[in-house]
Order: C-alpha cells, then sequence, then structure tokens
C-alpha cells in the first residue's frame, strides 16, 4: 500500500487531474445530481467510493491511515465527499451479513456509483414502532410477491433499487417474522409517488407495492430473521455521523463564530450579548467533544472494542447538536434569516433558512431522539424498565 506520505502524493495528483473546480464546493446541495453522480463514478473508478471495503467487491483495499489522508486531502480542497444509501448502509450490511452472491452481485456496482438504492422501512402506520409493518411478502416459487406501503421513503423517486423489511409470517410476533428482502424499483408492481416538501424539493416519497416480485436470492440474513439485519443496517445509518459530519456544522460557509462576529455587535473582541456569546460557547465546546468522543469510538472500532449502543448516542447526540447550531445561527441573523427566495438576501442566508428547517427532522429520521433515549437507557445504563 505504501508510505502514508507517498499516498498522500498520490491523491494530491489525483485530485489535481480528476477534480474539477465545480466539485470543490464543500456540499452536496451545491451540485447538481448529475454532477455529483458522475463524480462519485469517478472516485469508484479508484475504488475511493468505498475506500475501506475489500477490492475484490470495487472498494479501494485501504486501511484506517490511509483512508484518513484521503479523507484529509479530500477536505482540504473541499471535494464533495460520496454518499448514497448503497455506500452508507446497505453495503457495510451485505459485508457483515450477506452471503458471497449477495456481495459479488450488488457491491461492485454501489463502488461504481451504478445503481441507486433506496430504505423502505417507514409506513404510514409503523415509524417509530418499525416492527408493526404490514408490507406483506408471499413465497411463490423461487420469488416473493411485495403487497403493501412505504412512506417518506428518500430518494424513492431516483433509484433503481430497494432494501425493504417486509413480513413474511403474519402469525409470527411482530418483532418476529420479518424479512429483509432487496428488489428493483422498476418492475411492474411499484408506484412511487413523491412528496413534495415545503422547499419545493421532492428527496422523499410514498411507495405502493401492488405484485412487486423479488428473488428469494436477494433475502438477506434468514427468512423471517429480518429484524436482526434492520437493527444492524440502522447501526450504520446512525453512525454515519462523523466529527467532520452534519453535527459539527459542516458545509456551512462560516462558523457561528465568525457568522456572529458578522452580524453581530462585538466589543474587545467579544460579543456584546453575554447570553448569546455562552449558548455559543457552549455549543463549540460540546461539538468538539462529541467530534472526539467519535475520534475515539471509531479507534476503537478499528480493534473491535466499541460497543454498537455507541450509534444510538452518535445518532441522538449529531442531530440535537445539529438543531442547536441552526438555531444559533437564526438568532445570530436575526431579520437576514427570515430569507427565503427573491431579492434582498445572499445565497449563503437563504441557504441556511432551508437548512435550519431541515434540522427540524434530523431528531426524527433514523429513530427519533426519543427512541434514542429510550435505547440509550435500557442497552448502555440498564435502566429496568
Amino acid at each position: 500500500m505504501g508510505s502514508l506520505d507517498s499516498f498522500r502524493s498520490e491523491v494530491r495528483d489525483w485530485l489535481a487531474e480528476h477534480c474539477p473546480e465545480e466539485i470543490r464546493v464543500g456540499v452536496r446541495e451545491r451540485l447538481s445530481r448529475t454532477r455529483f453522480d458522475e463524480w462519485v463514478r469517478t472516485l469508484g473508478t479508484r475504488g475511493w467510493a468505498a475506500p475501506g471495503w475489500p477490492t475484490e467487491y470495487g472498494g479501494g483495499g485501504l486501511d484506517r491511515e490511509h483512508r484518513a489522508v484521503l479523507s484529509q486531502e479530500m477536505r482540504a480542497i473541499k471535494a464533495v465527499p460520496p454518499a448514497g444509501f448503497g455506500l452508507s448502509m446497505l453495503g457495510p450490511t451485505l459485508l457483515d451479513l450477506g452471503t458471497d452472491d449477495q456481495k459479488q452481485r450488488h457491491l461492485p456496482p454501489i463502488c461504481r456509483h451504478e445503481l441507486i438504492w433506496c430504505q423502505g422501512y417507514s409506513e404510514p402506520g409503523a415509524g417509530s414502532d418499525l416492527a408493526s409493518l404490514q408490507t406483506r411478502a408471499v413465497l411463490e416459487g423461487d420469488e416473493y410477491v411485495v403487497t403493501g406501503q412505504k412512506i417518506w421513503t428518500t430518494g424513492a423517486p431516483h433509484a433503481d433499487w430497494i432494501f425493504c423489511l417486509v413480513r413474511t409470517d403474519p402469525d409470527a410476533p411482530k418483532h418476529e417474522g420479518i424479512s429483509f428482502l432487496l428488489f428493483p424499483m422498476k418492475q411492474e408492481g411499484v408506484k412511487v409517488s413523491p412528496i413534495r416538501l415545503i422547499d419545493g424539493t421532492e428527496h422523499f416519497a410514498q411507495v405502493f407495492f401492488d405484485g412487486a416480485r423479488a428473488s428469494t436470492s436477494d433475502v438477506v440474513g434468514p427468512v423471517n430473521g429480518g429484524w436482526t439485519v434492520a437493527k444492524r443496517l440502522l447501526q450504520h445509518e446512525r453512525g454515519v455521523a462523523n466529527p467532520e459530519g452534519r453535527a459539527a456544522g459542516a458545509g456551512k460557509k462560516k462558523g457561528l463564530i465568525d457568522l456572529a462576529r458578522e452580524h453581530l455587535g462585538v466589543r474587545d473582541g467579544k460579543l456584546d450579548d453575554p447570553a448569546l456569546r455562552e449558548r455559543i460557547a457552549q455549543y463549540e465546546m460540546d461539538s468538539q467533544a462529541f467530534g472526539l468522543t467519535m475520534k475515539r469510538a471509531a479507534e476503537e472500532a478499528s480493534v473491535g472494542q466499541t460497543e454498537r449502543q455507541i450509534a444510538s448516542m452518535s445518532k441522538f447526540l449529531w442531530s440535537e447538536l445539529g438543531k442547536r447550531e441552526q438555531d444559533l445561527a437564526m438568532q445570530v441573523l436575526g431579520s437576514r434569516g427570515l430569507g427565503w427566495r427573491g431579492e434582498g438576501f445572499e445565497d449563503t442566508e437563504l441557504a441556511r433558512t432551508k437548512r435550519w428547517l431541515i434540522t427540524r427532522a434530523d431528531s426524527i429520521w433514523g429513530g427519533t431522539s426519543e427512541i434514542q433515549r429510550n435505547i440509550i437507557a435500557k442497552r448502555v445504563l440498564m435502566i429496568p424498565e
């Protein structure tokens, strides 16, 4: 693999040649979908869309130190990092629990960004109480026939495949009789109805299944044992935040301190408002503490020492920190944070308003903060019910 210094030089040279200026914007939201997809496919040619995955499945085969160098060099030029449900959730779950056949068929296309995945978990009557799901899958020969409905399915309008929780034994207790199934979205029996959000985007959708078909070879884990697979995937979903991630305010053009200095009165290097000054200082300390905790957790995970419940603590903390950060930004901006569209506001101010609204959902998706508190209380603190 070579020394870290030589690898760093290799990464810099490759990025200089292959990472165009329009990719060096720091956050995905500032790219078109087409441009982002092209960039991830370019990374995939080197295995760097999934740098830690084995090379036999299209990954980069890099150890933790070399992955850190790659991440550092990409951040240094604000290259937008690769993302997607395949890379962050399904892929790691298949590496943990998938069959050799499933890994060979599904992981290389994920690394090459050839297929877009979406997640079929929530239903109109099964959100936080996910095990109450009612979408059915009935075995017919070597296929399952799927009937039911999912909601708040991120990316469904553009997805090629879905990883989906289905009920394969309706007579079993609700946490049993569930299977984890993979199947294509572009087939008869799948209807996608986008949900338009307040900002005009359609990231979410309702998905209706009426005779959709899935191969028995695409059941991940045992039939009727999908709840264990689902929990493993949620650990990956809730653990995707990192010290440079959303909790630490990544992607914002200015940090809170710089933003406050620009928009508020400053005297002797301090904000005039002592209460706001204290709130910002507390946020910055908490954010730094969270980043250090996640760094330690990553180091422990590399040697198999981290408890998997860290995912619930991570998800709870970064989502709440993200909301605090955006609340403070709105307080700093005052009336400048009320812009939605049109003249009179800078692009960064309009982006802040939308970011503030988006963070309202951070404590809901991937398991609500209330659910995370319950998990931490029961499984970490061992508080009896």
